[in-house]
């Protein structure tokens, strides 16, 4: 399969020349870089808990969070949107109107967002940096123009790209999906546009690739061919790791779970469905899963159920840290703001000691009613805290040797000799029933969990 995203991805652009707007200009001039100034800063555009460069663990803080901003919540011109009213509450002088003009414009904001928030990554989609025009070539010379623009930021100011990923979602021609379309012709745009973002990827030198989809899914089942869709996905799949393999890159490779919204159901239900796919397509030595909290709760699971249970299996590759309301049935990207949550995610990245070459990225929008420039600024601070002082209690914990303890206390009788051998995968019934009766019958050990829910959060400070 090395080249047959090239066969479907038949129209592509040449590269063209970068194009600068005025450069040099400040768009947040009321703002300096934000500093750690402690957790009696009374200051709102200053970090209480996270300092960058403090070590927990042998680690620097910046190191264990890898934090990133994404364009699409605060870059793209068209926040301030609810269900209720498509009309923007979030005016920027710089959304002047959706020419190649205002994109590139955009890439000076954004990266002097990125340096005020001393953040070393980002991420965007495809859309969100470049104007689709009127055809695939034309979208892809644009995004051509503003990814020269932003290479060269990167090398002026050291800001890394996270990953990037391409949007097959938004687009009507994507209403039933992208890698899952019952059109093949709407498959081709897919391959078309998820080939040319492999290559930007490179070319900006991501470390990370994600796969969202969306649309990966269906309304009813009436009308679907469901073990298809699920096949051509998986071809899908094997056809974009092909093609990175043969432009010579090597960055991990992502996919993104949500159960549903805007499909009634999507195949991506949530970490255990995503493995279950790659493990029964051959593809779980070449994807990792880049976990959303937030789609994990509308699945209905608890907050950070998605992180443990990827990581169990050395699969948690990158976190989409947001949060929702668990009452309301739709994704609310809202920033996290919960230190008993955030410990708990940070613990199970420590505990797999780190998230490299993944991060943590704020899939977080400003809600409608928070309108000013500096609110951008408020609410990423805000959630780099959050998760910061989640770090800074899950290292504590750690240390205390509490969970650790308890654990091994529980599981100590499968450190016996038969327990090995069942580990091993060579015990059997008979012996094991042999065992049972030579010990008679079991005693009940406390699990503990009302003294470890109890005593975990005194770690938060």
């Amino acid at each position: 399969m090395t080249h047959q995203l090239n066969t479907l991805a038949s129209h592509v652009a040449p590269s063209a020349g970068s194009v600068a707007p005025t450069a040099g200009k400040e768009y947040f001039p009321g703002v300096s870089a934000l500093k750690y100034e402690g957790p009696d800063s009374q200051n709102p555009l200053a970090f209480k808990y996270y300092n960058a460069n403090e070590m927990i663990l042998g680690k620097p803080m910046k190191e264990w969070c890898r934090f990133a901003i994404c364009w699409w919540h605060t870059f793209n011109g068209q926040m301030g949107r609810d269900p209720f009213s498509q009309d923007v509450t979030h005016i920027r002088a710089w959304d002047k109107d959706d020419s190649l003009q205002t994109y590139l414009e955009r890439v000076h904001v954004a990266f002097e967002f990125f340096q005020k928030m001393g953040v070393e990554y980002y991420c965007f989609h495809d859309t969100d940096v470049a104007p689709q025009g009127d055809s695939l070539e034309e979208f892809q010379r644009n995004l051509d123009v503003v990814t020269d623009l932003m290479l060269q930021k990167q090398k002026e100011t050291g800001i890394k790209l996270l990953w990037g990923t391409q949007n097959l979602f938004s687009n009507k021609r994507y209403k039933d999906g992208g890698a899952t379309n019952p059109d093949l012709h709407v498959f081709s745009w897919a391959a078309a546009q998820t080939r040319k973002m492999i290559e930007i990827t490179k070319k900006l030198g991501g470390e990370n690739h994600v796969f969202w989809g969306g649309r990966e899914g269906f309304s009813t089942p009436l009308n679907t061919d469901i073990r298809r869709e699920l096949d051509h996905m998986a071809a899908f799949l094997k056809m974009a790791l092909d093609h990175r393999n043969s432009i010579g890159a090597d960055f991990q490779m992502l996919i993104e779970p949500k159960p549903r919204e805007p499909c009634v159901h999507q195949y991506d239900y949530d970490a255990q469905t995503v493995m279950g796919f790659l493990n029964h397509y051959g593809l779980e030595k070449d994807f990792k899963l880049n976990i959303e909290p937030n789609h994990t709760t509308l699945a209905g699971h608890d907050y950070e159920h998605d992180l443990r249970m990827s990581s169990a299996y050395g699969m948690l590759g990158s976190v989409d840290c947001n949060a929702g309301q668990p009452y309301l049935g739709w994704d609310t990207d809202e920033f996290p703001s919960d230190p008993v949550k955030a410990m708990k995610c940070m613990l199970i990245i420590v505990q797999q000691g780190g998230i490299a070459p993944g991060g943590n990225n704020f899939d977080c929008k400003l809600r409608r009613e928070s309108s000013d420039v500096e609110d951008l600024f408020i609410a990423h601070a805000g959630g780099m805290d959050c998760l910061a002082r989640g770090l800074r209690a899950a290292g504590k914990l750690v240390e205390s040797g509490l969970l650790q303890k308890t654990v091994e206390k529980r599981y100590a009788s499968w450190n016996s000799p038969l327990g090995a051998k069942v580990e091993r995968g060579e015990g059997n019934l008979t012996e094991l029933e042999a065992h049972a009766r030579q010990l008679g019958e079991t005693t009940m050990q406390s699990g503990k969990q009302e003294f470890l829910e109890q005593n975990v959060t005194r770690f938060i400070q």
